[in-house]
């Protein structure tokens, strides 16, 4: 069931995941919910990324046992996961933004982490801007090369749960309009 960015939602959510390419706000977005509905937010890139960009060995299990709990967001990635995740959400908020929005928001954040030699998950530092130029997996590349993908994969889930609400935001006002609208008042006392 697609929701657009004034759509009232059908039930308070408890289990949140927000889809979209790398860059485009999944967790700013993650965060933002969290501290409306009072859901803890798990970052699922700290699961994911261990030391020198390698995956922890318990990633998946730890996914498994935070999305067992009752309530949380995160952001809907890595495909040892995202079937499961998928699975156990209530609410899907689909950040669709235009490719130019993207690659705009994830260049900053790049340059910005890299030059602040800002610390992410677990000691890891972004590389050297000049590995856009040498490394496929780069996080610029990745997002021009996968920008299409969360579309097929929504359309996917769409056959698979029809009656997962899927809250399609296009671009950047349409999250805040939904934020300050729909998931305000859905969010309200519980």
């Amino acid at each position: 069931m697609e929701l657009g960015p004034a759509d009232r939602l059908p039930a308070r959510p408890a289990r949140v995941l927000v889809a979209g390419t790398s860059g485009a706000g999944k967790t700013t977005l993650s965060a933002r919910i969290a501290a409306l509905t009072g859901a803890p937010h798990v970052e699922i890139d700290a699961l994911f990324h261990g030391p020198g960009w390698t995956r922890i060995p318990t990633f998946v299990a730890d996914v498994e046992a935070f999305s067992a709990q009752p309530a949380w967001v995160t952001e809907w990635q890595y495909s040892a996961v995202r079937d499961l995740l998928a699975d156990r959400a209530d609410l899907m908020v689909w950040l669709d933004l235009p490719r130019a929005t993207v690659m705009r928001q994830v260049s900053v954040r790049t340059m910005r982490r890299r030059l602040g030699r800002e610390v992410l998950w677990n000691g890891n530092v972004e590389p050297p801007l000049r590995t856009i130029l040498t490394d496929r997996e780069h996080i610029v590349r990745w997002a021009w090369d996968t920008h299409h993908k969360t579309a097929l994969r929504i359309t996917a889930l769409a056959t698979r749960r029809p009656a997962l609400p899927v809250v399609r935001l296009r671009h950047r006002r349409d999250v805040d309009r939904w934020v300050d609208g729909p998931l305000r008042r859905a969010a309200g006392p519980a």
